[in-house]
């Protein structure tokens, strides 16, 4: 009888030895390796340096600063006075603004001359003291000096190499530009320009 009952015990004992060794830290099947199985969390959730989402910026935003060319528009520009060199004036618009100073008696005197020959004449104060129309064939002439003088090319200031007492001085702006010059100084393309344009006085 005693016999007997040995064998089932340790058919018994055999058989959990092997249980345990299957469910053990090596063979387990609810531990998987750390490096890529159906349940470890690598797998899960993605490796940190394989993620796809990419980490964001210290000032916390994930867009990344306009560049200086972008969208975010800068300060308006101030409009101007003469329009674009190379563009066709329009009748309203300004096509020079020329001015003389100086002289015995130390006077100003503004000429404004619009697109369509139109002038007016201001004094020192800019209050209006004549206006008149430049005939065709003389705004034709104005209009192919202002573009022959070549505004962007002709110096910023031209000044005799002397002074001359009661000289006049001049300032004339066409196309975004502006020059000044002495009288006596002129470049021969601005002087051509002031021939062009109305008096300056009504005498």
């Amino acid at each position: 009888m005693r016999a007997r009952r040995t064998v089932p015990v340790a058919a018994a004992a055999l058989l959990g030895a092997m249980l345990l060794g299957a469910c053990g830290p090596s063979g387990s099947a609810a531990h998987d390796s750390p490096s890529g199985g159906p349940g470890s969390p690598t797998a899960a959730t993605g490796s940190p340096t394989g993620s796809a989402a990419p980490s964001p910026s210290p000032g916390g935003s994930a867009a990344p600063s306009p560049s200086p060319g972008g969208a975010t528009p800068g300060p308006a520009a101030s409009p101007s006075t003469a329009p674009a060199p190379g563009r066709t004036v329009t009748a309203s618009e300004t096509l020079v603004r020329a001015t003389r100073s100086g002289g015995f008696a130390g006077q100003a005197h503004t000429l404004i001359v619009k697109g369509d020959g139109s002038w007016t004449r201001l004094d020192a104060r800019a209050n209006p003291e004549g206006s008149g129309r430049l005939a065709p064939d003389r705004l034709a002439a104005l209009t192919a000096a202002l573009r022959e003088a070549d505004f962007a090319r002709l110096p910023r200031f031209s000044k005799n190499a002397t002074t001359v007492y009661d000289g006049f001085a001049f300032t004339v702006a066409h196309g975004g530009h502006e020059v000044a010059a002495e009288q006596g100084a002129e470049p021969p393309a601005l002087a051509r320009v002031l021939e062009a344009l109305p008096p300056f006085t009504a005498n």
